[in-house]
């Protein structure tokens, strides 16, 4: 017998939301306020040596409910999107759960990811702003590839600085990149004061997010006509990606569906963000009451084991501080770690909805989450990346809940990626050459006695 709900739903390309949604307008309570390192609160004015003036603007408001999206952007959106909603009747049936899997997937682009909703959106306003070239930093490499598929649309030139461990396990990613004209530079570099200052005290530093990013600003503001544009973690990044969440929750509506239980992988937020947006509204104005379940790798565990603190965003202590959860900035996470997931902090707005109850976390081993992502790869025919299998690591195990309890719940997740980069983990995963780490508390310690003594 034929399903009744097909195994992929596309919206039609008039569906395509025109606005973006910000959460901030809903949230009972708002995240504390950017500050100036000397402990001042930080105003618009502040960033634009970093950012785009535009961009600057969105990060600061916090009561516009819809912002529209420009025209441009969203003829670039209706390249790739609107992405589909998809059913996992294969998986269902392996776990014999009488829960309903679905996932959004958002590979449909060069990139692979859902990266490419904001690079487009930070791209425009660079050029929209007349500048010449923006930087940017990149973990697994998603993030770069995105930003330099939209930099060469636009015809900026981009300087991406790609965390050092990514840059060796990961060239075809950097070739990706050059092949859209950005210029890849591994870090930390030689090529910054910050980078020179870290490979001084440690030559074999394999690097981190917070590095990347200090050595991205540092060469924005020295550089006539460059601005700095960040994946993750900022509250515009997280506006840009609630195209993610509208899209699905329409997509589920035409099927008559509502989650139970909404499930991202998290890094910075920006996935997570997108994805939850709706449903977390819903639940904030008590309009639903979805579990919305945030999974992170145990060896980057910002929510569940970092502090809920001012840090600053990078390591070389160059930004403006955020009021997030955080392992310290510098903190660097093991270079055993297989995929992306690789920031010492979370996105202002996640840890405040995070710390006032809204949301779960959970952390996972990588070697449990390749099982996961291997599993999804034989049912449902997609080779997942390890950052999304992060998620679906989370979606099997509440799938599994709902068999011990005969519990018919509704399980979304995002899959944010693909792994077609990502086969050097893979081929340590099928070898058995792959290891877990999971930091200490000493090693934690470490990184928190040197958090910003402020708000």
């Amino acid at each position: 017998m034929a399903n009744k709900i097909p195994h992929r739903l596309y919206l039609n390309e008039n569906e395509i939301p025109k606005q973006w949604y910000n959460l901030r307008a809903d949230m009972k309570e708002q995240p504390d306020p950017m500050l100036l390192p000397d402990g001042t609160v930080a105003q618009e004015e502040h960033i634009y040596p970093v950012f785009c003036k535009k961009l600057a603007n969105q990060e600061f408001d916090s009561t516009t409910r819809f912002i529209d999206i420009p025209d441009e952007i969203l003829s670039i959106y209706k390249v790739y999107r609107p992405a589909p909603l998809c059913r996992a009747y294969d998986l269902e049936r392996t776990l014999g759960t009488p829960a309903k899997i679905y996932y959004k997937y958002e590979g449909n682009n060069t990139s692979g990811s859902h990266k490419l909703n904001s690079a487009v959106a930070q791209a425009y306003y660079a050029k929209d702003e007349g500048l010449k070239g923006i930087t940017t930093e990149t973990g697994a490499g998603q993030w770069g590839t995105a930003l330099a598929e939209a930099a060469g649309y636009f015809g900026l030139d981009l300087v991406v600085y790609m965390v050092k461990v990514s840059y060796e396990q990961k060239p075809f990613r950097k070739a990706v990149m050059e092949t859209f004209d950005a210029k890849v530079i591994a870090s930390p570099s030689n090529t910054t004061n910050i980078g020179r200052a870290i490979l001084e005290a440690d030559p074999n530093n394999s690097g981190s997010l917070g590095t990347a990013i200090s050595e991205a600003i540092e060469v924005a503001v020295t550089t006539e006509g460059y601005r700095y544009v960040l994946g993750s973690v900022l509250n515009q990044v997280l506006l840009h990606q609630s195209i993610i969440g509208l899209e699905t929750e329409l997509a589920m509506q035409k099927l008559g569906e509502y989650p139970d239980i909404v499930i991202g992988c998290a890094g910075g937020g920006s996935n997570l963000g997108g994805l939850v947006a709706p449903f977390m509204r819903d639940k904030i104005t008590g309009k639903s009451n979805p579990r919305i379940i945030a999974v992170e790798p145990a060896s980057c565990p910002s929510l569940t084991r970092g502090k809920y603190a001012y840090d600053f965003c990078d390591s070389g202590r160059t930004t403006p501080l955020a009021k997030m959860y955080t392992l310290g900035c510098g903190f660097k996470p093991s270079a055993n770690h297989a995929g992306g997931l690789r920031y010492h902090g979370m996105s202002p707005i996640m840890s405040k909805l995070y710390h006032d109850g809204y949301m779960e976390a959970v952390a996972y081993e990588q070697t449990a989450v390749f099982e996961a992502a291997k599993l999804f790869a034989k049912r449902e025919t997609i080779l997942p990346a390890p950052e999304s299998a992060h998620a679906i690591k989370g979606a099997i195990d509440e799938a599994l809940k709902c068999k011990e309890t005969g519990e018919a719940k509704t399980i979304l997740f995002g899959l944010s990626g693909t792994g077609y980069f990502d086969l050097m983990a893979y081929t340590q995963h099928n070898e058995g050459t792959m290891t877990d780490y999971v930091p200490t508390d000493a090693d934690l310690e470490a990184s928190f006695k040197d958090l910003p003594q402020v708000g």
